[in-house]
């Protein structure tokens, strides 16, 4: 199932605390960049994030972005204040 416009719109908005956050359409959904650099994704109508050290602490549920995929983070919050925290750390864990 393609994620639709609607819902990445939705997330973009819960992104919003964030500068320069852009994405890329990839085949149906979309992949999320922080500063130039890939952080997740919108896949199947769910916000992933790659797995780092730094937010295993917010104890996300495992999920899987495709077939074949190994597991990344669901994001199921609309707490923008969260989201923006958790992004900003994955961010530093991966390209810091």
């Amino acid at each position: 199932m393609a994620t639709s416009k609607e819902y990445k719109d939705f997330v973009l908005d819960q992104l919003s605390l964030l500068d320069d956050i852009t994405f890329r359409p990839m085949m149906g959904e979309y992949l999320l960049y922080y500063k130039g650099k890939l952080f997740g994704g919108i896949y199947d109508e769910r916000l992933l994030i790659k797995r780092t050290n730094s937010n295993k602490k917010y104890n996300l549920e495992e999920s899987i972005p495709y077939k074949g995929a190994k597991p990344i983070y669901l994001i199921d919050t609309d707490n923008k204040e969260l989201i923006k925290e958790i992004v900003t750390k994955t961010y530093g864990d991966l390209y810091m």
